[in-house]
């Protein structure tokens, strides 16, 4: 397929502008949405890696650039490199929103079919774009490609390797599903499956998290690619206690969302039989009498159970599952 040259480089309307879908006038086959934020050392170095890599597969794409809001010159560096590549477009953010805002904005006005989520920072190796796109092109069934990473080269390994295990397993525990990279940053897939869940997609790290259970849980098939992880140029934005907490209670609340009966009803279960266990033994040990957290043990337990039968009935009702 011929390179098919996007708008000339832009800055687009501000974020709290933007509207929620693109009216494209040019399509493409692929947009790379490209958040950045205080990269001016090493963002041209990475826009350069992705247009050549594009250039050479001979697929019409475009790369969206998303300036954040940066207090450095990133912004600036976008402007005066864009004559160079005429597949860029820029967005500028009138305030810093996240990189899942960025990412949101930048899937719903995406002018391609294929939508691919990277990052700015010279960690990913942007360089196989080219590949996750292919496996699409050539497998239909397959409706997103995730970038799974093979090291861990964060900042606070020591913490990040076991918190991120314990969250990926409970993530595969609810999804029925394995999930090598969880939160892997390089991702592609079609945008028309992406549409429903993209208004689910919370403001910071945890939108990779999100955009992959919510493929997971509605039974989109999801193919993961292994890929090398470099250490990332320039300082990390990902602070562990916050960001952490974040993932686990994303993972959560998106399971809920779509498979509320995965969470609370496993619980809702323990509670009751438990209660009923400790019913046995009052029975046995205080003939005619059942304790005080007997009885609430196993009220609770039905409480629960009762919840979770009720959230499962709106969830099939919502008709988007």
């Amino acid at each position: 397929m011929s390179t098919q040259p996007a708008e000339p480089a832009q800055r687009a309307a501000p974020e709290s502008a933007a509207p929620d879908t693109a009216e494209p006038s040019d399509t493409v086959h692929v947009t790379i949405v490209l958040p950045c934020y205080n990269e001016q050392d090493h963002v041209i170095d990475e826009v350069e890696r992705i247009t050549k890599a594009m250039d050479n597969s001979g697929k019409s794409y475009e790369l969206l650039a998303v300036d954040d809001c940066s207090t450095d010159d990133t912004l600036a560096r976008l402007e005066e490199a864009a004559p160079r590549f005429p597949n860029m477009r820029i967005m500028a953010f009138q305030h810093n929103s996240g990189s899942g805002t960025v990412r949101r904005i930048g899937s719903q006005q995406a002018r391609g079919d294929i939508v691919v989520w990277t990052d700015a920072d010279m960690s990913y190796p942007n360089e196989r774009i080219p590949d996750l796109v292919d496996l699409l092109d050539s497998d239909p069934s397959i409706d997103q490609v995730v970038g799974a990473r093979t090291t861990e080269e964060g900042t606070h390994k020591l913490l990040r390797v076991p918190a991120k295990w314990f969250i990926r397993k409970v993530a595969e525990r609810l999804t029925n599903s394995r999930i090598p990279d969880l939160n892997s940053g390089l991702r592609a897939f079609r945008r028309e499956v992406s549409l429903p869940y993209l208004r689910l997609l919370p403001p910071g790290f945890s939108c990779v998290t999100t955009i992959t259970i919510a493929f997971l849980s509605n039974q989109h098939p999801v193919h993961y690619m292994p890929i090398e992880y470099a250490k990332r140029a320039g300082k990390s934005k990902f602070h562990f206690t916050k960001d952490a907490y974040r993932y686990i209670l994303q993972v959560l609340r998106m399971v809920m969302y779509f498979n509320p009966l995965k969470v609370l009803m496993p619980l809702a279960l323990w509670l009751i039989g438990i209660g009923l266990l400790k019913g046995v033994f009052d029975m046995v040990v205080h003939i005619g009498y059942f304790a005080n957290n007997t009885i609430m043990i196993f009220v609770t337990g039905l409480i629960i159970a009762s919840l979770a039968l009720l959230a499962d009935l709106i969830v099939r009702s919502r008709g988007d599952v």
